[in-house]
């Protein structure tokens, strides 16, 4: 049997588009500002005798509305929380999208000595989904009708949960642990390029800063204005890769691609249908973006 996203309920798939639309305006808002900063100095290096009559600086003005710019996107980021949205958004959906595999492969507390799996899986969504709300989540439920009349556990959740612990774990292991082990390497592997390649920017730009300096040491050239761009667009650079969080990312990636390596091992080889749904558990843990967060904030 195969499981895939799109088998998991209409609330995973409204709430994973919200953390989506969310991310990309944050990350998009964060980016225009880097550049908007960047290119106010470079338009300030411009020489002054680009002007419009008597007075008016062209470059000035345009170096004017790059700032302007800067703090008008800081303004409308601030009101409108894309940041928190987002990862509110993301927890909620890793939270429903792992209460769905809990239930359906039969993972704590939805074993096979359950009285009422349904009813359970109903309780548990609900309180996790309460936490969420209290600190600013917004229940898609409450504003859209379809998503509020869609069932919770899908015909495909049923299905995989009525199989046999052989098929149930079959499934699992397949769909999910590879999935997710497969998914952090590529995400270490895509920030370590990342980090090559920002570092390298930066020591670059750092590199040009240095020996401008240097010539105006010896006042063989007057370069304060490259200097300035330069350090400010190493200072962008260096922002952006610290945003983005790409190394502390790769240390913490590469700790849950292990642990899930270790958990594919037991499972494929001793654990057992009694042991089957603290496994399930665990695993799930490892794969929450809570978890994720810890490391990443002990491995900084």
């Amino acid at each position: 049997m195969v499981f895939r996203n799109t088998d998991l309920p209409v609330l995973f798939h409204r709430t994973d588009s919200v953390a989506i639309s969310h991310q990309r305006e944050a990350v998009g808002s964060t980016r225009s500002q880097l550049l908007l900063l960047v290119l106010g100095a470079a338009l300030a290096t411009l020489p002054s005798s680009l002007r419009l009559g008597d007075t008016f600086q062209l470059a000035g003005a345009l170096s004017t509305l790059a700032y302007a710019g800067v703090l008008a996107l800081g303004y409308r980021t601030s009101r409108r929380r894309a940041k928190s949205h987002w990862q509110l958004n993301r927890s909620a959906a890793e939270f429903i999208k792992s209460m769905c595999w809990r239930y359906a492969v039969h993972g704590a507390p939805f074993d096979s000595h359950s009285t009422d799996a349904d009813e359970l899986f109903a309780v548990r969504l609900e309180e996790g989904l309460r936490e969420l709300a209290k600190v600013g989540w917004q229940d898609p439920r409450h504003g859209d009708a379809e998503v509020a009349a869609a069932d919770l556990i899908t015909t495909p959740m049923r299905r995989l949960h009525a199989k046999t612990f052989s098929i149930r774990k079959e499934t699992y292991v397949r769909d999910r642990l590879i999935e997710q082990r497969n998914w952090y390497h590529r995400s270490t592997e895509n920030s370590r390029r990342a980090t090559a390649l920002w570092s390298a920017s930066i020591g670059l730009l750092t590199l040009l800063a240095l020996f401008f300096a240097l010539l105006r040491t010896f006042s063989i050239a007057e370069s304060v204005d490259v200097m300035g761009l330069l350090s400010a667009a190493a200072a962008a650079c260096l922002a952006w890769s610290e945003i983005r969080r790409h190394q502390p990312l790769i240390a913490a990636h590469s700790l849950v691609e292990e642990d899930l390596a270790a958990m594919h091992t037991a499972m494929e080889t001793s654990v057992s249908d009694v042991e089957w749904p603290s496994a399930v558990y665990e695993t799930e843990r490892i794969v929450s973006p809570q978890h994720t967060d810890w490391l990443v904030r002990h491995r900084s």
